[in-house]
């Protein structure tokens, strides 16, 4: 791998600091951020987006509000490349494409852009009265849906039909409201009682029910036409399937493609790619060989941009897609370093962290690996590396130090993912928080710096109770100020970090090195060998001290 593609990654939002992306252009132009990064991971609120902090797209044109030409322009100047995504799977209902479909229905040429989900199920299922196919009890079997109930949004069309389209994630529909003289023209009714009937629309959709579950009280035989003002008058928030079997859809992709190289990007991270590939009767997630398929001729439009692929993808370490993966020639997360190292620490034992370590460079796994992200720390991915009674230990760890549980649409022991700052995972012990990055930043691959862990950033309790329900991930994001930076730029357990990443930046043992795992019981020894240089860590997880030599010239 080129010396550009190993060297380490900061990881943020484009608001994460200052509350766009020339603030944090500044930050890295910083004399203390010098020579400490050589790629960045902006984090797709980059783009024209809505939901999801930026993984909902409209389209891949910059954010006005965060982001401007001129800030890329500064990163490519400060020698940063970039790692964007490229959602595979969704877009949002904002995009153009299903806007028109929305406005033009079957005279949309986006009409096959997205999956009719009665079109996809047709001939596997019986017609519902609500005007949705559910599908055989067999060809749901292989099924794997994120949410409750049937993956589905149905989408009002100029004719005044219903249709569903398929919705692997979010979706809300909201219904504007009419006002009072809009009702007395609808109705006939006169301004009072308009006024009356206006205040049990409201109240009734403020709860959350659909028009037609509204108590109309007096004016019941008013409902159906004011229900279908309503009906006609939705308004949505959500990702829409792509279906990848439209010429047009592909098109899409090879343009996206072009835009993210434009923008400097070198690698590009697939978001959600594992559930694009669909068939009845097969599997939606993880679908083989059509999710391999996919992969292959995505690359094949990556190629001329010369972009490397990331496929983002959780499974269990005992399911070994991680392997599948890197065989078939992309690189892959260690989403197992997170939790292993915190593992090690907690258990004073290096024996497991030391094994993956050593299966890494045997097998030649092509990684960028992790503390904390803008996700949670991923714990379903260790079954299998360690016993189900220790990852229920590290779990009560994290969350008696204020971390929070992640479970898949809220089935216990379902989906292992805790949300806490890396930092306060580990008890906010200084001491820790170093030996965890200097590992990292030893470990075969890229590593990837999350911002906030840079600056030992603590778990936001209140970030959380702001977003309200689902805003867990919130304890993790925290928007910093210029003022927080240059603070945190103080603590020792920031510059010694910085360090660290300038030594793993400059010392050419890490270009195109080998790498030699090494130790035993409590201690873990890395040693990097490259362009005639060495560079050694010797970690120890019992005295939690860390040790680097090199031949390496660097003023520590």
């Amino acid at each position: 791998m080129a010396e550009k593609n190993l060297s380490p990654m900061l990881n943020a939002y484009p608001d994460s600091i200052g509350g766009d992306l020339s603030h944090l252009v500044e930050v890295l132009k910083l004399p203390e951020m010098k020579g400490v990064f050589g790629s960045f991971y902006i984090l797709p609120s980059l783009f024209h987006t809505d939901l999801d902090r930026g993984f909902s797209v409209i389209d891949y044109g910059l954010n006005r509000q965060l982001v401007s030409p001129e800030d890329l322009e500064a990163l490519e100047e400060l020698g940063l490349n970039l790692k964007l995504d490229f959602i595979l799977n969704h877009a949002s209902v904002l995009s153009p494409q299903f806007q028109d479909l929305l406005a033009h229905g079957e005279d949309s040429p986006y009409r096959d852009f997205f999956i009719n989900w009665n079109d996809f199920w047709a001939g596997h299922g019986t017609m519902t009265e609500e005007g949705y196919i559910q599908p055989d009890a067999e060809m749901l079997s292989k099924m794997f849906f994120r949410k409750p109930g049937l993956p589905f949004l149905m989408v009002r069309m100029p004719d005044g039909k219903d249709v569903p389209y398929w919705n692997t994630f979010y979706q809300q529909v909201d219904y504007l409201r009419p006002t009072v003289q809009q009702l007395m023209k609808l109705t006939g009714l006169q301004y009072a009682q308009a006024g009356a009937l206006h205040t049990l629309l409201c109240q009734g959709l403020d709860e959350g029910k659909k028009p037609g579950d509204i108590d109309f009280g007096a004016f019941e035989d008013c409902r159906e036409i004011v229900c279908g003002w309503l009906e006609n008058h939705r308004e949505y928030l959500g990702q829409m399937d792509l279906n990848i079997k439209s010429p047009l859809v592909w098109d899409f992709y090879a343009d996206t493609l072009k835009t993210l190289a434009g923008y400097g990007a070198r690698i590009v991270r697939l978001d959600a790619f594992a559930y694009a590939p669909k068939e009845p009767g097969e599997a939606n997630f993880l679908n083989d060989p059509g999710t391999w398929d996919l992969l292959e001729r995505v690359r094949q439009l990556a190629e001329p941009y010369h972009l490397q692929l990331l496929p983002e993808i959780h499974a269990s370490y005992q399911e070994k897609i991680y392997q599948t993966v890197s065989r078939k020639g992309y690189m892959t997360y260690d989403f197992f370093l997170p939790g292993l190292l915190i593992h090690a620490i907690e258990t004073h034992s290096a024996d497991t962290l030391r094994s993956w370590a050593a299966e890494l460079v045997e097998q030649h796994i092509d990684t960028v690996n992790m503390l904390g992200c803008h996700d949670g720390i991923p714990l379903l991915d260790l079954r299998g590396l360690i016993p189900e009674e220790e990852i229920q230990k590290l779990i009560e760890i994290i969350v008696g130090r204020g971390g929070y549980i992640k479970n898949l649409d809220g089935q216990k022991n379902m989906y292992y993912q805790v949300n806490a700052t890396y930092y306060s995972a580990l008890g906010e012990d200084d001491r820790k928080m170093l030996l965890a990055r200097a590992v990292q930043l030893f470990m075969p691959g890229k590593p990837q710096i999350w911002y906030l862990d840079l600056f030992a950033g603590r778990n936001d309790h209140e970030a959380v109770k702001r977003a309200g329900a689902g805003g867990h991930k919130e304890i993790n994001r925290t928007n910093l100020s210029m003022e927080d930076v240059k603070l945190a730029l103080t603590r020792e357990v920031v510059q010694k970090q910085l360090k660290l990443l300038q030594f793993r930046n400059s010392c050419p043992a890490f270009r195109d090195g080998t790498v030699e795992v090494s130790g035993e019981g409590a201690v873990l020894t890395l040693t990097w060998r490259g362009q005639g240089h060495t560079a050694t860590l010797t970690a120890d997880f019992e005295a939690l001290t860390y040790q680097v030599e090199s031949d390496f010239p660097f003023e520590w």
